[in-house]
């Protein structure tokens, strides 16, 4: 089973960034490569085509080499849904629901189906890049573990270790993480890499030697900050409102819920120069000079619907939409905007009735079965083609559905309010479409510029590729793979 394995110091430390680009790199040079992360902890999901659901960072992967995504390259997927308890999805359908405490307990049957997958993929593939999760060094969470160094120990694959120099104290995370393995652990990693450094690498010649002195790892580079970075999704949360602005003179802004989904819905607006995307962020108010409000989706959609109240958007939205203002719901969000949200067994929290917005006449019923699709559509107000994917529990009905946002095969999205400027629908990643971006913005009075998303992340990945080709030992990252 050829494989390497990149774990980190950390979270967030580049880790999902690094497999991107050494999958590309792998793709270029006519290799057979396939991406892999046993666990993952991420309300940022994708659609596969088989129809189970994986992390957004993987999708991302599977595009850089060449690849639809696959519930293969993803087994195991925490979907956190309050501070103490997430969604188990295994092989892309979801198992339960989990406590932080009755997680470990589980490890045991989870790690089954990761080797399962791992093995499926790496029979299918000459090359199969994992990656780990959170810190290498996360010794009190080492029994049992699926997704660090318990997977590459039980596969024998070999470990570089990935340090953040960005966040400072890097000599510190590697020389720190081989002194708190175990024997066994320390065996595994075959070297270090240092990612994100700003400025002339040379002034870190002192600290690599040191780091190899130390460790008695071999060294494969130091990876310069990717300034492109930003144009990929990201997997965490915690990167919203971190990417660059445009000053454009169309303003959208969107609610920072605290378990935001698929926030990536909105990168095409984050990178259109002609747009202005302000995430608005808790203790914020509305900006009063928004064209456009977007209701992301979010993965608890009642318990973030009173956190828009207590934050007092209830009554920017109702100002924003007497100013005139449009207002588009996707997903948990469209959920927010109708009557009510009825969950009579507790799939969203506790049992019980939440009243919604009310700027939508509908209603929504909380359904245990999840909807997973991947949908080709046209948007009605404009006709423009629309694809997307579907990602939700719940069904949702009243006399605004009536007058859908989109037409699918066989059924109907959504829904629009009668004078046009409210919307919702359960369509994600529809901006990625140019065409129907253009028309939806033209229908608001807005003109966008004419840069192909699709396009550009397909250039990013490829600038990503040459970057590490450039920076880092490839051949012999390559080479570790047994």
């Amino acid at each position: 089973m050829p494989a390497v394995m990149i774990q980190g110091t950390g979270s967030n430390v580049g880790k999902s960034l690094l497999v991107a680009g050494l999958c590309r790199a792998a793709r270029k040079r006519g290799i057979n490569v396939a991406p892999f992360k046993p666990q993952n902890m991420s309300n940022n999901a994708a659609v596969c085509p088989e129809g189970g659901e994986i992390g957004r960072a993987q999708a991302v992967q599977a595009e850089a080499a060449g690849l639809a995504p696959h519930v293969d390259m993803n087994p195991v997927l925490i979907k956190p849904e309050s501070s103490t308890g997430a969604q188990i999805v295994v092989q892309g359908a979801r198992l339960t629901r989990a406590e932080a405490q009755d997680y470990q307990g589980l490890k045991p049957r989870l790690l089954a189906a990761v080797q399962d997958s791992f093995a499926r993929l790496s029979a299918q593939h000459d090359l199969v890049i994992v990656e780990g999760a959170g810190s290498a060094a996360e010794v009190n969470l080492r029994k049992g573990d699926i997704a660090n160094m318990g997977f590459a120990c039980a596969e024998n694959i070999p470990v570089i270790l990935a340090g953040d120099i960005d966040r400072g104290g890097v000599i510190a995370q590697i020389v720190g993480t081989k002194a708190v393995l175990d024997d066994q652990d320390r065996a595994q990693i075959a070297g270090f890499l240092i990612n994100r450094f700003r400025g002339d690498p040379r002034l870190f010649d002192d600290g690599y030697r040191y780091i190899a002195e130390q460790t008695g790892w071999r060294g494969f580079g130091v990876v310069p900050w990717f300034g492109d970075a930003w144009k990929l999704p990201a997997e965490d949360g915690v990167d919203l409102g971190k990417t660059p602005t445009h000053a454009g003179a169309f303003h959208v802004a969107a609610l920072a819920f605290p378990r935001i989904s698929n926030f990536d819905d909105l990168d095409p607006i984050a990178q259109d120069p002609k747009l202005r995307l302000t995430w608005v962020e808790a203790g914020r108010v509305i900006p009063a000079d928004a064209d456009l409000v977007i209701l992301p989706g979010s993965k608890s959609t009642r318990a973030d619907l009173e956190f828009l109240r207590a934050q007092g958007w209830d009554v920017d939205l109702a100002a924003h939409r007497r100013r005139g203002g449009a207002i588009l719901g996707l997903c948990g969000g469209y959920q927010m905007l109708g009557r009510r949200i009825s969950d009579p067994e507790g799939l969203d929290g506790a049992v019980g009735v939440t009243e919604g917005l009310g700027l939508l006449e509908i209603e929504t019923l909380m359904r245990p079965k999840k909807r997973l699709a991947l949908s080709a559509a046209h948007h009605v107000p404009t006709g423009a083609a629309v694809s997307g994917y579907e990602i939700h529990m719940g069904e949702t009905s009243g006399p605004d559905c009536t007058r859908p946002f989109a037409a699918l095969t066989g059924h109907k999205d959504g829904a629009i309010s009668a004078d046009g400027r409210v919307m919702g629908s359960y369509l994600h990643g529809l901006f990625q479409e140019d065409g129907f971006r253009t028309a939806f913005f033209a229908g608001l009075g807005a003109e966008i510029s004419a840069v192909g998303y699709r396009a550009q992340i397909g250039a990013v990945l490829d600038d990503l590729a040459q970057h590490l080709e450039t920076h880092l030992d490839v051949d012999a990252i390559f080479d570790l793979a047994r």
